[in-house]
């Protein structure tokens, strides 16, 4: 079942489940879910065709040749590396959708320029010439030996499917053929994604499209996401800050290399928030990847580009930093303050929606009863829960007498009240000296 979820006006929804609104508190205008998790789209050479697939940091570090077909330490892999360096999960998804390279004894596992990079080679056994040793060779280094009587007994290893009625002769590396990336990605392969990466649960998205169309769309997925259905997710984007959202990140800094895709700090971005425990910042975090930036040296150049919401990278004792960590938000209101544009706040604040339609939905959603026992209980655990933050130091301030939990407009609601203070790292020292 899919339990509803989003922001509410009037306690009028359907589905069971949690519906979460943030207000500042009026003033001038002057268990915790982990985090680690990525998911990003990609054009790629090789890997999983039209499904998202899952790959952990250290299936990354070990296995990145049979995942994405080149080796770590790569130079196809910078970017990859670059989200990996912060990220504990990523989900992928490979946008380009080509053909596989072949040959007489077998064809690609994926589709992709990589496969033309793999040859087969078939020698009789040494020690029973009747047999044959097939080796599977890719980039010439040897990824896969068998030795078998016929094609029917070769087994389908991380590079080739067999053809398993093929006749087995003497071959020296002969090269699959054909493979290819594909035409042109458009924005109907990002809709596919986005639509299969919906159900899957995320602290940031990342999105290396310069088109404004796709960045548009990733931001419209973004603030539905967030707002209608309550999937609390922030989008790291290339030059987008006109989505004044605080579920969307805008990276400034245009890679410089011609090689690489302008938009490469993104992937470093998305990493890094995504890896951010709840209780820190990625203000003045050195970036320690293998791209080269841009930068804007310029003082007041930088203090606009945070005015206008725009997350930075400049040089501190010549390493790119960066500079602050916020978001696009910056239509501040008295209900919505300049607290939101700080991706640290709204860490916070997604951890505590998350946590609490988590708690919700799985020990009370038809299992307590709506009377004054069931709302204590209720009550009891988000309190659990924010002293629990409290001890990290992501929120300070906290009492009890926060959290309010009150029978809704009907039997089956509640109504909870809750007020919490993010804490915010430093970033700015003002000091007096007296001089006696």
């Amino acid at each position: 079942m899919a339990y509803g979820g989003g922001t509410w006006l009037f306690q009028n929804k359907v589905l069971p489940g949690t519906y979460i609104n943030f207000v500042s508190l009026a003033r001038a205008i002057v268990s915790l879910a982990d985090r680690g998790y990525a998911a990003m789209a990609m054009e790629l050479d090789w890997g999983v065709d039209g499904e998202v697939f899952t790959v952990e940091n250290s299936d990354f570090q070990k296995n990145s040749l049979k995942i994405f077909g080149y080796s770590y330490d790569h130079e196809k892999m910078k970017g990859l590396r670059d989200l990996f360096s912060n990220a504990k999960t990523v989900y992928c998804y490979k946008l380009n959708e080509g053909a596989k390279a072949s040959n007489d004894l077998a064809t690609a596992k994926y589709a992709g320029e990589r496969g033309n990079s793999i040859k087969i080679t078939v020698a009789a056994n040494v020690d029973t010439p009747a047999m044959f040793d097939v080796t599977t060779l890719l980039d010439n280094k040897k990824v896969d030996v068998q030795t078998v009587k016929t094609a029917k007994d070769l087994v389908n290893n991380d590079f080739v499917d067999f053809k398993t009625g093929a006749t087995l002769t003497p071959t020296v590396a002969k090269p699959l053929e054909n493979g290819t990336n594909g035409s042109a990605v458009t924005g109907t392969e990002y809709q596919k994604f986005l639509d299969k990466i919906e159900t899957y649960y995320f602290n940031t998205l990342g999105c290396l499209a310069t088109d404004e169309t796709i960045k548009k769309l990733y931001i419209q997925f973004t603030k539905r996401m967030r707002d209608e259905v309550g999937a609390k997710f922030q989008t790291v984007v290339y030059r987008g800050a006109y989505a004044d959202h605080e579920g969307v990140i805008s990276v400034e800094n245009k890679t410089i290399s011609k090689d690489d895709k302008e938009s490469s700090a993104v992937y470093w971005v998305t990493g890094a928030e995504a890896g951010c425990p709840v209780n820190k910042s990625v203000s003045n975090k050195v970036y320690d990847g293998d791209f080269m930036f841009e930068f804007k040296e310029n003082q007041t150049a930088l203090e606009n580009g945070i005015k206008a919401g725009k997350f930075l990278f400049h040089k501190a004792d010549n390493r790119p930093v960066v500079l602050t960590d916020i978001n696009t938000f910056t239509s501040i209101t008295v209900d919505k303050n300049d607290d939101f544009a700080s991706n640290q706040v709204v860490r916070v604040l997604d951890q505590i929606a998350v946590d609490i339609a988590k708690l919700f939905n799985k020990s009370f959603v038809g299992k307590v009863d709506n009377d004054e026992d069931g709302r204590v209980s209720l009550k009891d655990n988000i309190v659990d829960h924010h002293k629990e933050l409290q001890r990290v130091r992501a929120i300070e301030n906290f009492v009890a007498e926060d959290v309010t939990v009150e029978k809704g407009k009907d039997k089956k609601s509640v109504l909870v009240t809750d007020k919490v203070t993010p804490v915010a790292a430093m970033e700015k020292l003002y000091m007096s000296i007296i001089v006696a």
